[in-house]
């Protein structure tokens, strides 16, 4: 059995990820937006190394994204780009404000060996 840890699920802009804003079906924007931050003793509680894709659970979705370690995260804190992938994530539901919520979501992460989907994938389309 693969092990899991819960975690917060926080969402936002990176500097990587705004250089590609503009071309969102390309193979930089989805190697940027499809990434999951854990801390270094989070990786280690289920086994994995930076690069190694994790399935992440919410109770509105899921996804598979390649895992990265990263010294500044908290313990208990998962952080994904803002994009089609986190929007999976994320309740839909905007209380009438337009604005999901992008942070402090429970979801639970744990290694897989399944693929990361590209964005037509991941939207339902047909790939090329």
């Amino acid at each position: 059995m693969t092990a899991s840890i819960k975690v917060k699920l926080i969402t936002g802009r990176t500097i990587e990820q705004g250089v590609h804003l503009e071309n969102k079906m390309s193979k930089a924007y989805q190697d940027i937006a499809t990434v999951c931050e854990l801390s270094e003793a989070d990786a280690k509680r289920i086994g994995i190394k930076s690069g190694r894709n994790v399935r992440v659970i919410t109770k509105f979705g899921s996804v598979v994204l390649r895992s990265k370690e990263n010294a500044d995260s908290p313990n208990g804190v998962a952080f994904v780009p803002m994009g089609p992938w986190a929007n999976a994530l994320i309740d839909p539901d905007t209380g009438g404000c337009g604005m999901p919520g992008f942070k402090g979501i429970d979801a639970e992460v744990s290694a897989t060996n399944e693929q990361v989907l590209s964005v037509v994938q991941l939207l339902g389309g047909k790939s090329k």
